[in-house]
């Protein structure tokens, strides 16, 4: 079964700051919950936390890396604090700089060729993310408490569009709701995990992006 394109223009999500710590100091590996081995770290800022949260979990995939690390920040990018925080942070663990270096270059890949929001609207107040996972890895498995390489879809968008949303792709698909993020987020959002197989988690983010533009266009009703 192929993937419909999703609707509206792509929002490509930006990384604000990228750096890798070879050898991180003990402490801060301590504090950050790093395990015995992992002894380097790769940080990374975007201008969009749930393509963050996405291209983490793809990094896992990739290569031999585990998040300690990820966190929205309040508000959103358009009201960051400062020009490199953005919206997101995460931070990867690994044994060495090389792994650590290829999750990031995943990260930069899924990020630049992947996952991404949607417009729903003309111009581009209303967004929303219906990202199709065919298999998870080991970050978003933790989060929905599935086996990894479960399939999922992800699925994001303003607080009562995604509620609305969610509620009709409940009914569109079979799909299991594991998480469900309610509003507001810390970036004044709502949204689901949710999984099943393949086909029905394309249906899922299908149905989630048809339903969100069906607000966006009449919002009363």
């Amino acid at each position: 079964m192929g993937v419909r394109p999703l609707l509206g223009d792509r929002i490509p999500t930006k990384i604000l700051s990228m750096r890798i710590l070879p050898n991180a100091d003990p402490a801060l590996l301590e504090a950050i919950g790093a395990r015995e081995g992992e002894r380097s770290l790769g940080l990374f800022t975007t201008d969009c936390d749930d393509v963050g949260y996405a291209a983490l979990d793809e990094a896992t995939k990739k290569a031999g890396v585990r998040v300690v690390y990820a966190r929205s920040m309040y508000a959103g990018s358009s009201n960051a604090s400062t020009r490199l925080a953005g919206e997101f942070i995460g931070i990867l663990a690994g044994p060495d700089p090389e792994q650590v270096r290829a999750g990031l270059e995943a990260v930069e890949s899924c990020i630049a060729n992947d996952a991404a929001f949607y417009s729903a609207d003309d111009d581009n107040s209303i967004v929303y993310f219906a990202h199709c996972i065919s298999r998870t890895g080991s970050y978003l498995s933790q989060q929905a408490g599935v086996p990894e390489g479960t399939a999922m879809a992800y699925l994001i968008a303003p607080p009562l569009e995604a509620t609305v949303a969610l509620d009709a792709t409940l009914k569109a698909a079979e799909v299991a709701l594991r998480v469900w993020y309610g509003p507001p987020s810390e970036t004044n959002f709502a949204g689901a995990l949710l999984t099943g197989e393949q086909a029905a988690c394309k249906v899922a983010c299908e149905a989630f992006a048809d339903e969100v533009c069906r607000v966006a266009k009449e919002p009363l009703g």
